[in-house]
């Protein structure tokens, strides 16, 4: 066939095949478990099984593909809305000509125009059956400040390794101890972190 050179990207090919399927003569997949229209996946897949031709080309790491691609896509897609199995559609697709595929696709001729330079004729992304895309979540409010207590009105007492914790009240020498026992495990904790200031040696003494 002529103008068979690769011309398209695997989603250009993808867009094509669903143009040509959006006609009154398809009836759509048989069932839940068979795509409409082929996904870029799916294609990869035929070639890989051997029911889709392998790219005609490659522009760096991108591959490239021609009509004679889409024709294969299309015949199998309506061969699976005939209720085929892939088994049996590859059976008959493999290794059929063009003219042949022609026939089975019955895609229109514009399809499969190869376009210029410009890809001016390439078909545009069928929006219409694309959902919206949502918008961005806003994003989350900052979080609070941290409140600063007022001078005069806490009491520090440390706890070792640079650690001073504030409380309302002034403690006593027993409620100091019982403090410093509480505070080991969130202390470890720390230290494990490397949180802990290390010219700070008197937690040893408080435990």
């Amino acid at each position: 066939m002529a103008g068979m050179d690769a011309v398209w990207t695997i989603d250009e090919l993808a867009d094509r095949v669903a143009g040509a399927l959006v006609t009154a003569d398809y009836p759509g997949a048989p069932n839940g478990r068979v795509r409409e229209v082929p996904d870029r996946r799916a294609i990869r897949w035929y070639a890989t099984i051997g029911l889709l031709d392998r790219p005609g080309a490659m522009r760096g790491r991108t591959a490239l593909y021609g009509p004679r691609h889409l024709l294969q896509l299309v015949a199998i897609k309506r061969r699976q809305a005939e209720g085929r199995s892939l088994a049996e559609i590859q059976s008959e697709l493999v290794g059929a000509s063009d003219e042949w595929l022609r026939g089975v696709a019955a895609i229109p001729e514009h399809l499969l125009v190869t376009p210029g330079p410009a890809g001016g004729d390439a078909p545009r992304a069928r929006f219409w059956v694309q959902p919206p895309v949502p918008p961005a979540p806003p994003l989350p409010p900052p979080p609070p400040p941290l409140l600063k207590a007022p001078p005069g009105l806490l009491t520090g007492v440390p706890l070792g390794g640079g650690v001073i914790l504030l409380v309302p009240v002034p403690p006593g020498a027993d409620d100091v101890a019982a403090l410093h026992a509480a505070a080991s495990p969130l202390l470890d904790a720390l230290a494990d972190r490397g949180l802990l200031d290390p010219n700070d040696t008197s937690r040893g003494d408080s435990r």
